[in-house]
């Protein structure tokens, strides 16, 4: 008789920061791994431990036993300890794709420094998957993935006992949306189910009843997997010890301490035939909705607002300027590679979804700030490189030149602003600075007319938003630092058109003509328009917007709702009173601001009161550690101001209308979204997410109790029928929700709680979040046609991020003025990196097919192309001209034979 092999992996599951600070974690961290030096010495039973999949943990123990990595490093190739693939595990949805790329890479490149990694993606606690998993672990060289939530069966908080199981095992196949599929691992008992062993007998054979027929319930096979840890669990020294006695116990069975890489060896060769597949994304959907974790997409959203804005940076500008402006020996791969891992540091699920204590959180706005500044400097560097190569001698003597990029992967429209240095006096020229200072405001005052011209000479219309003498230096690469007193013009023009990757060169100079400027846009008080878009604010103060295409009028678009929140940094419950707040239901004013060829800006103030925070009944329960589906709290009957300041923006050469509301929140426990009615028939809609524009029921699935039906998004949600569509885009705002009476898109903008939630009760008033913020979001209506919907997902992920510009002078260079360094062609290509190759002279381009259809992938460039996994290495059998539905596409770019 062939006994069953019951696995036992030892691990810690290493939230690196949580319901305690991080160094309280760290400490922690030191004396668990030196414990297991010891133990990897005195017990030569004692197979391994599983470092939780994150090889920022070894990182953490040697900045504190730095002397102790030889010893370190010896267990690691010895396969004592197991290491790796990733570099921290982090929260899927709320990271972009590329995050999730770079994780890996940084992970396995720091991993193959010690020896190899573990090849399994290990998300043992993620508060959902993204659909492309199982695309992403394929270029990863990765073929199986084991994860904790969003599949039934399981025995943990997402269990519905009478639900269909998407599984009726806990091994199964994984097909995500382009048709790539591989094993699942879910934790059906969690990840803790043999933890703590007993030794003493009695105590044991208790344990292993309950543990073995657990397991068995689900278990496709008979190698059955205990996972020997929890959250920060410190090793179990007799762990061995533990299962001699299993062994002597239970004769049926073969208890061995192992690990991963062995139990996935004996398990795929055990497979049965009848594995159930589950497709896409897995969010927990056939549960009763309460415990999906989603309303972590808008804890905290400062936090989201910050990470969206470190991504563009370092993706979206830092990385394709430098690999316009240097050569393959120049790229500064070692100061992204560091920025990069400041930024992943702050990915962790507990972090980046918002859901710790108050001081984990402040710490992550340094790291933000760090990883931003080091991005900036590369991107300004790169710029100025950039800028000196473009040959600007076709402007006069008195132009002041300037260079404006659009370093994204589609062509881009909008406005952008620059800063031009008019004139300057360095602190080392004749006078004291005061009288420096006097002369320039002199020349200020007596500036010329001015005008912006193109390349060509021709006028190109813009505004002048400020003028000021300022002090400025420089920092030559070549000698001490030179101070100086300037005069700067603030200058906003619109950029009309620009292709991928593609620069204009342009000068501000004293006006050769009189300006006489083409018909203004004509603006009412409450009404703006251009070819395509009427837009209407009415006396509650919502808009009534017109498709001049297709004759769609919307109604009660851009309304505002606060509702109360009794919930946690987790979920969203709302208070018992189920009372909103509309801004319709409050005073309005509206004025124009703008009105001209660069555009229409209308200003729309709300005035909306709400309760100063819940009743005092929530304080009680959050202290008593009531579950929130039980809470009964209200609205306090005192009332806050809550004024909105809306900027309405219509660029004239656009179909995308941006808007910019600022709020000073001083109101507590609430939470407060923009509505977008759409009205249309629909029962699915779709959202940007991780390299996928994944398509969502609008209603839940038949188990679901919570009133709420949240979801994740990066850029965009849309909703649309065969004759219109809405696509609202975003800046940093996470969490949308469709309305499903009448197919409302509702945007949260600020969740504010009081407490961290979970296992116990921790006091987190900074999730409050109290102060001044600012919301960037977009409006976009389509017609029936999937051309015009793309576009509005490629315009939405483009608003992310700004036109990157610089001032120059007059020069030679061998680039001309206006040109593109890569031409792309294929609409449905969303590209998420350009960046210089790790492991070759070239260049790589990275980005996924938007549409479900096959499509030409047209990338024209002198370089030699091919495709590549994540790693850069080479995928002979993947076309570089054709892309598939769904498909994650990186191209390696190099000259012939350089590669």
């Amino acid at each position: 008789m062939t006994k069953k092999k019951v696995f036992v992996i030892s691990h810690s599951h290493w939230d690196r920061e949580w319901y305690m600070p991080f160094e309280q974690h760290h400490m922690r961290l030191v004396t668990l791994i030196d414990n297991l030096l010891d133990v990897f010495k005195n017990d030569s039973d004692f197979d391994s431990f599983h470092l939780d999949g994150q090889m920022i943990a070894l990182d953490d123990y040697l900045a504190v036993r730095p002397e102790r990595k030889p010893e370190l490093a010896a267990a690691i190739k010895a396969g004592k300890l197991r290491i790796g693939p990733f570099y921290i595990l982090q929260d899927d949805f709320l990271i972009s794709p590329e995050s999730n790329v770079r994780n890996m890479i940084i992970g396995r490149d720091q991993a193959r420094e010690y020896g190899q990694e573990v090849p399994l993606g290990y998300f043992p606690d993620t508060f959902g998957n993204m659909g492309q998993t199982p695309q992403m672990m394929t270029l990863a060289n990765l073929k199986t993935a084991a994860f904790g939530r969003g599949v039934t069966p399981t025995g943990f908080n997402n269990q519905v006992g009478d639900a269909d199981y998407a599984s009726q095992y806990s091994e199964m196949w994984w097909q995500g949306p382009d048709g790539t599929r591989i094993l699942g691992l879910l934790f059906a008992n969690w990840y803790s189910n043999g933890n703590e062993i007993p030794v003493e007998r009695t105590a044991a054979k208790k344990f292993w009843d309950q543990k073995l027929a657990d397991a068995e319930k689900f278990a496709s096979t008979d190698n059955l997997l205990m996972m020997n840890g929890v959250d920060h669990q410190p090793v179990q020294l007799d762990v061995t010890a533990a299962i001699k006695v299993a062994n002597e116990l239970y004769p049926d069975y073969e208890f061995i301490h192992s690990n991963f890489t062995d139990y996935l060896a004996t398990l795929s060769a055990d497979l049965p035939k009848d594995l159930s597949t589950i497709h896409g994304e897995l969010t927990s959907q056939e549960t009763d909705g309460w415990y999906t974790l989603a309303n972590t997409a808008s804890s905290r959203v400062y936090l989201k607002q910050e990470n969206t804005k470190n991504e563009r940076l370092l993706e979206n500008q830092a990385e394709p300027l430098a690999a316009m402006a240097y050569p393959a020996a120049d790229y500064p791969h070692d100061r992204l590679r560091y920025a990069w891992k400041l930024l992943l540091q702050n990915h962790p699920h507990d972090s980046i979804c918002g859901c710790s204590v108050d001081e984990v959180h402040r710490e992550m706005l340094t790291r933000f700030a760090k990883s931003q500044e080091v991005a900036r400097f590369v991107a300004h560097d790169a710029l100025t490189t950039l800028t000196a190569k473009i040959n600007t001698t076709d402007f006069n003597e008195q132009a002041k030149p300037f260079v404006v990029v659009n370093t994204t992967g589609f062509t881009k429209t909008g406005l952008t602003r620059i800063v031009v240095e008019w004139d300057r006096i360095a602190f080392s020229a004749t006078g004291t600075i005061q009288e420096q200072r006097h002369q320039l405001e002199q020349r200020l005052a007596e500036l010329p007319e001015l005008m912006v011209v193109d390349a060509h000479g021709q006028s190109v219309p813009f505004r002048l938003i400020d003028q000021q003498v300022a002090f400025h230096y420089d920092l030559p690469k070549d000698r001490f630092r030179d101070p100086f007193q300037a005069i700067e013009l603030t200058i906003e023009l619109n950029v009309v058109n620009m292709p991928a990757f593609a620069w204009r060169t342009l000068a501000l100079q004293p006006a050769t003509q009189t300006l006489v400027p083409n018909a203004m846009v004509k603006a009412q008080p409450r009404l703006i328009s251009n070819e395509w878009l009427k837009i209407g604010v009415e006396d509650d103060g919502s808009l009534t917007i017109t498709n001049r295409e297709t004759n769609k009028t919307y109604h009660q678009m851009l309304v505002f709702e606060d509702t109360g929140d009794m919930g946690n940094e987790y979920i969203y419950r709302q208070t018992a009173d189920k009372r909103a707040y509309y801004s319709t239901d409050f005073p309005m004013e509206v004025r124009v601001v703008h009105a001209d060829e660069l555009g229409s800006e209308l200003e729309l103030i709300n005035y909306l009161e709400v309760p100063t925070s819940a009743d005092e009944q929530l304080a009680k329960e959050t202290h008593a550690i009531v579950d929130i589906t039980q809470r009964t709290a209200q609205r306090s009957t005192q009332k806050v101001p809550l004024t909105i300041t809306t900027k309405i923006r219509l660029n004239p050469n656009s179909r995308q209308i941006q808007f910019e509301s600022h709020v000073n929140n001083q109101a507590k426990d609430h939470r407060l979204r923009v509505l977008f009615k759409t009205a249309l028939t629909a029962e699915t809609h779709v959202a940007d997410s991780i390299y996928e524009t994944v398509t969502r029921a609008n209603r839940p699935a038949k188990n679901w109790q919570n009133p709420t039906n949240p979801q994740h998004q990066q850029a965009f949600a849309c909703v649309f029928n065969e004759a219109n569509g809405v696509t609202v885009g975003n800046l940093g705002l996470n969490e949308y929700e469709i309305l499903p009476a009448d197919n409302t898109i509702a945007l949260t903008m600020l969740r504010c709680v009081g407490e961290m939630g979970d296992w116990g009760y921790f006091a987190t008033p900074e999730a409050q979040c109290q102060g001044a913020f600012t919301f960037n979001y977009s409006l976009e209506l389509t017609d029936g046609s999937e051309a015009q919907r793309i576009a509005s997902y490629q315009r939405a992920q483009g608003m992310q991020t700004p036109f990157s510009n610089q001032q120059t002078w007059q020069h030679t260079g061998t680039l001309e003025a206006d040109d593109q360094y890569l031409t792309l062609a294929t609409p449905e290509f969303a590209v998420t990196s350009l960046k210089r190759a790790n492991n070759s002279a070239g260049l790589t381009v990275r980005g996924y097919n938007l549409s479900d259809r096959q499509v030409p992938l047209k990338v024209t460039t002198s370089l030699s192309k091919q495709a590549v996994n994540f790693f850069e290495e080479e995928l002979p059998e993947v076309t570089t001209d054709t892309l598939m539905p769904m498909e994650i596409k990186t191209l390696l770019l190099t000259e012939a034979g350089r590669a």
